[in-house]
């Protein structure tokens, strides 16, 4: 029973090619806490600042900053769940190898 089951989780989590249902999917928004949006945006500034010697004003690096989140948040985020999912198949894999008991 438990070979037939962890065949089935790692058969079922190995799935990454398949596309969500486009109609039922909600937009992924990433959100910064607060703490971490300041730290970004002193990143920013500061990078910006050691790139081209000049300042970046509060306004544009919030607008940089949202630009890069909204653009790169939902690719990364995806490509992070199929990352995990891909360990996690692999892990089962092995779960399964190691654990096998003849029947």
């Amino acid at each position: 029973y438990c070979a037939r089951t962890v065949k089935c989780l790692a058969r079922n989590v190995g799935q990454e090619n398949q596309m969500p249902d486009k109609r039922n999917k909600q937009m992924m928004r990433v959100r910064l806490t607060d703490e971490r949006r300041n730290e970004i945006l002193e990143l920013i500034k500061a990078r910006y600042q050691a790139d081209f010697d000049e300042e970046l004003s509060d306004f544009r690096a919030e607008r940089l900053l949202d630009f890069f989140v909204e653009t790169l948040g939902p690719p990364v985020y995806n490509q992070a769940i199929q990352d995990a999912r891909a360990f996690m198949t692999e892990r089962l894999e092995d779960l399964e190898a190691t654990f096998y008991a003849d029947e």
